[in-house]
């Protein structure tokens, strides 16, 4: 069976993807001591058909496409890419790129799996622009959290290298631990203002559509206990003074719990996965068994 073209365009964006994390891997055992434009212009070019392919699913489905584990992820890696490419136009963190294009790359194989996309039926009906509003903004969200993870992740390299090799440090083009930093708070500030609107957005969604304010979705909860916890971390950053190592390895820490679990909340949560549930008319009555096992099956 035959691949729609939008999905071939992001199989070929994730092949620019993986070209560039090759090339990361030289910078790295060179240790950043080029500044090479190459990296930087094999993401973009990967961004590119990255786009299409997201407007080519957008105009088939004429609206936002965020309504499946494949769609939602390509959209945050979008976000990422995207970030890193506007900060790579400053020369000093160009080298983001380094652990951008391996997430790029990885994720992306991810999403490409036939089981994150599955086909599709009538095409979904929304009367409330609420929604794709609330998915859009908490994507955004986790695409910043994730910036902010890579420019940690290279402070902690960066810090290492000032206590162990202070001279490759000094020849290294890697911007100093203190700007590192500085992006780290910004993209985790940023990410936390977008998954604060997102929540707000979320709520009216819910009260327009089902009449509640809030629900014990897993995907609700899990965006809650999200919060709490980036919240706690620019908390402490600022207030408790808690910077530096503990900040980096509290925004790693926290992205990769992000991206360890988000798939799978995702797919237990009914309200975000449409797999799960066609909305509240799907929910059988009692004393119709027949219907019961029908809907079941499907």
């Amino acid at each position: 069976m035959s691949w729609p073209s939008d999905r071939l365009l992001f199989l070929s964006a994730v092949v620019f993807y993986g070209v560039a994390a090759l090339f990361g891997a030289l910078v790295w055992r060179r240790e950043f001591r080029q500044d090479n434009r190459a990296l930087h212009r094999l993401v973009a070019a990967g961004f590119v058909l990255h786009t299409v392919a997201m407007f080519r699913r957008g105009f088939s489905l004429q609206q936002c496409p965020i309504h499946n584990l494949y769609e939602a992820t390509i959209f945050v890696l979008w976000t990422i890419a995207a970030a890193y490419l506007v900060i790579g136009l400053l020369r000093r963190l160009r080298f983001l790129g380094v652990f951008v294009s391996p997430l790029l790359l990885g994720v992306g194989v991810f999403a490409l799996m036939p089981a994150l996309d599955p086909p599709k039926g009538p095409l979904p009906q929304f009367d409330h622009g609420w929604e794709s509003l609330h998915a859009a903004l908490i994507l955004l969200a986790y695409g910043a959290f994730g910036l902010g993870s890579l420019s940690a992740l290279m402070y902690l390299l960066q810090e290492n290298n000032l206590k162990m090799h202070k001279a490759r440090a000094m020849a290294s083009l890697l911007p100093p631990i203190t700007r590192l930093e500085a992006t780290t708070v910004g993209a985790l500030a940023i990410g936390l203002s977008l998954l604060t609107a997102g929540l707000v957005t979320g709520l009216i969604y819910l009260r327009e559509a089902r009449g509640l304010w809030i629900s014990a979705d897993p995907f609700i909860v899990y965006s809650l206990l999200t919060w709490a916890v980036y919240l706690g971390l620019l908390v402490a950053r600022w207030r408790f003074a808690q910077r530096g190592r503990r900040l980096a390895f509290g925004a790693v820490g926290g992205f990769a719990f992000v991206l360890l679990t988000f798939w799978g909340i995702y797919l237990l949560s009914g309200l975000h996965n449409r797999s799960r549930t066609a909305g509240p008319s799907a929910v059988p009555s009692a004393g119709t068994p027949t219907e019961s096992r029908l809907i079941s099956l499907h």
